[in-house]
């Protein structure tokens, strides 16, 4: 493997090389601990667009409900009444979205492929909803950055991704098979993103982070 500069999450020099698994090229970050494909490697936009078109994301499927529940529950038992929030990367079906509005909140909507209006990061809020989203980041640490402008002091950023299982069991795993999912995150990658903007961090349920900025 050729050396890539930099992580794309934590912006650490010297990631390592990772993994191969066919053609695709994996490297691992030494100060965050994430795992990510090869830049070169990434998905074109409309190679990305017409994938996510092939998900089931019905705001009506219960089934899809309950899996999205994971997050809002401890989303929903932090937040003062009627507060403001965006679902970011909400895809085609912002059943999130809708869930949240049914407890009483106000929620924009943002999505480069499907909901790309410019004027909804143009505000601040009282949270951000970031659901299986995250792993799509070609640039993560920018993407957080931004996270971090939208929010106002004391907001909730709250994040569900798969958590990256050991590496022995990577190559096989099916979140990695998803040709649109390019960074994995784990526990430590989390605190990291957090630790570098001052955010508090917790793992409410299994792949669920609630990221406080400070207030």
């Amino acid at each position: 493997m050729e050396s890539t500069a930099t992580c794309p999450v934590c912006r650490a020099a010297a990631p390592l090389p990772f993994m191969d698994v066919g053609p695709q090229r994996y490297w691992k970050c030494q100060t965050c601990d994430a795992r990510f494909l090869d830049p070169a490697q990434h998905p074109a936009p409309d190679v990305e667009r017409a994938h996510y078109l092939t998900h089931e994301n019905d705001p009506a499927d219960p089934r899809y409900r309950k899996f999205l529940a994971k997050l809002a529950m401890p989303l929903l038992a932090r937040l003062s009444p009627a507060s403001s929030g965006i679902d970011y990367g909400c895809g085609p079906g912002p059943a999130l979205a809708a869930m949240l509005r049914e407890a009483g909140h106000d929620v924009a909507l943002y999505d480069p492929f499907f909901h790309a209006d410019e004027s909804a990061l143009a505000r601040n809020y009282d949270f951000i909803a970031c659901t299986e989203t995250a792993e799509h980041f070609h640039r993560p640490a920018d993407e957080f950055d931004r996270l971090d402008t939208l929010l106002r002091p004391g907001g909730w950023l709250a994040l569900m991704t798969a958590f990256r299982p050991a590496d022995e069991k990577f190559a096989d795993w099916h979140y990695r098979k998803d040709p649109t999912h390019v960074v994995f995150y784990n526990e430590a990658t989390l605190r990291a993103v957090a630790t570098t903007r001052n955010w508090s961090c917790e793992f409410p349920a299994p792949d669920v982070a609630l990221m406080r900025k400070a207030g």
